[in-house]
């Protein structure tokens, strides 16, 4: 198992003129998630912002995060793509990087049969040795990855989860009744935290851990020991703030939130554009009001 609770989906902070990558602040974030007992960080996810970074920056990224965070906790890296050839040279780099996992998003936009996501994961499966978890997320990408054709893949001894963001807490029960033990299924919808732990989920992939990394996490740990009134608990205070963070495409929300409290993120890159005014004031005196 790579992890057991919440590993956050750090953003990836910009200089003022959105150019280049302010270094210096993801340090920051980085020790922030680090310090708060977070299990694991995801780099270049949807959060990251992946589709706006040159391959050179993703390298850079990754270089950095291999040597900042320097094993103290798992290090995993978003390597998808909807070109399987794509998507295996980039795991090949990556896995020369010394990361510690990878995550696999399902190809998008020319959307595969059930056969061809099968094919796809077992290519590239078969190119590196590193663990693999899928990440199902049907509203990006246009296709779900059902849960037979997960069971199948979980027999691949380096693919060992999957990032459940489908929405469909069934789908995720049918996902861990039928694949293998050690096969971790994670949450990658962060309303739904809580829900997936009561069905089997090993904890969560999260944007909400930016700000909230221990808290995030506290939910999946009160859970495990079996204080499952404070897990809930803690579920739903974060509960209207993690319904703000979604008023709009992630990563704008967590981005102007990060902004808010003082963290020099940048913006974003186009197409994405800054959070609109109206919201921007909601989610202001949200975090203003929130405290733990």
């Amino acid at each position: 198992m790579l992890f057991n609770g919440n590993c956050t989906a750090v953003v990836t902070p910009f200089t003022k003129d959105l150019k280049k990558i302010n270094f210096k602040t993801f340090g920051k974030l980085i020790d922030k998630q680090i310090e708060s007992g977070c299990e694991a960080i995801l780099l270049l996810g949807t959060t990251g912002e992946t589709p706006t970074l040159s391959m050179q920056e993703k390298i850079n990224i990754v270089n950095f995060g291999v040597e900042y965070i320097d094993k103290r906790v798992p290090l995993i890296v978003g390597a998808g793509s909807n070109n399987t050839k794509e998507a295996i040279e980039k795991s090949e780099i990556y896995s020369k990087c010394n990361v510690d996992a990878l995550l696999h998003v399902t190809p998008y936009y020319n959307k595969a049969t059930q056969n061809g996501l099968y094919e796809h994961f077992k290519a590239i499966s078969k190119s590196v040795d590193l663990p693999i978890i899928i990440y199902n997320v049907p509203s990006r990408t246009g296709v779900n990855i059902l849960p037979q054709t997960v069971e199948k893949l979980s027999q691949f001894k380096n693919i060992v989860g999957i990032k459940e963001a489908s929405g469909n807490v069934e789908q995720a029960c049918e996902i861990n009744r039928i694949c293998h033990k050690n096969f971790a299924v994670y949450c990658g919808e962060d309303a739904l935290v809580l829900p997936l732990l009561s069905i089997g989920a090993q904890g969560c992939i999260s944007v909400t851990g930016n700000l909230y990394p221990k808290e995030m996490n506290d939910i999946c740990k009160f859970f495990f020991n079996n204080n499952i009134e404070k897990s809930r608990e803690m579920q739903y205070k974060l509960m209207p703030l993690i319904k703000m963070l979604f008023i709009e495409v992630n990563p704008i929300p967590i981005k102007h939130a990060l902004e808010f409290l003082g963290y020099d993120i940048g913006g974003v890159r186009l197409p994405l554009t800054k959070m609109s005014d109206e919201n921007a004031i909601k989610l202001d005196e949200l975090l203003k009001n929130t405290s733990f």
